[in-house]
């Protein structure tokens, strides 16, 4: 009789170990499930703060681009003023010579007509020479506009009737909107400008969200990090 008993308690001892080393490797199973999880989160959360950081460097390399091109010439452009300029005189003088390239160590000449005018700038009997944009000022001391230069010879007389009509505009309208140098140090004025208010403000838009969304990228990565370190402190006190 002890020897039944003996054996029963044997066999159920022997069937309580086995459960148990069932339980365990389950346990052990669900703690790698646990760690491979932790560990693919933890390398997507490193990708993402380097995806922010990445966007963020870059956003301060445009900014820096931006800053001796674009702003760089805002900030030295004269012609800050808007105002009301009243045509004097829109003539077209002269044709200019323009160089183009046509092939290897080839160069040819052109001719477009040179439009001058003069403007009185808001009726204060001071007379400016007219020009397009900060760019021609640059290229030519005489003319309204300078075209490209053209190989084809259908596409420069298109310009040339494009600048006799200009001419004919002016003389009509007599009116056009400028912009001047309040300091009266430049005596010409301009009818566009390259490097306005809406352009700075343009070329500041993609690095400004660039950066803010690389911040935002990073902020949201920290708080899940926050998020789920609080789950576990929480589930580790109900336990």
């Amino acid at each position: 009789m002890f020897f039944v008993a003996g054996v029963r308690n044997a066999a159920e001892s022997g069937r309580g170990n086995e459960r148990r080393s069932i339980y365990q490797k389950f346990r052990e199973v669900d703690l790698l499930d646990k760690k491979k999880t932790v560990t693919a989160l933890q390398a997507g959360e490193d990708r993402a703060i380097l995806l922010g950081l990445g966007m963020i460097l870059s956003s301060f390399m445009m900014y820096f681009v931006l800053g001796i091109t674009i702003l760089r010439y805002y900030a030295e452009s004269v012609w800050t003023e808007e105002g009301v300029c009243v045509v004097l005189n829109s003539t077209v003088t002269a044709d200019m010579n323009c160089s183009y390239h046509c092939g290897s160590d080839c160069w040819r000449v052109s001719k477009y007509p040179c439009l001058q005018v003069y403007v009185s700038v808001n009726n204060t009997g001071r007379v400016c020479r007219l020009s397009h944009n900060e760019e021609t000022q640059d290229a030519s001391s005489e003319c309204v506009y300078v075209p490209r230069c053209q190989k084809d010879s259908t596409a420069m007389q298109t310009i040339k009737d494009t600048i006799v009509n200009i001419s004919l505009h002016l003389k009509v309208s007599k009116q056009v909107t400028c912009y001047y140098d309040p300091s009266e140090e430049q005596d010409t004025v301009l009818l566009t400008r390259i490097y306005n208010h809406s352009m700075v403000i343009h070329s500041l838009l993609w690095p400004s969200c660039m950066l803010f969304g690389g911040a935002l990228i990073i902020l949201m990565v920290k708080l899940t990090q926050y998020l789920s370190r609080l789950c576990e402190e929480i589930g580790k006190i109900k336990r």
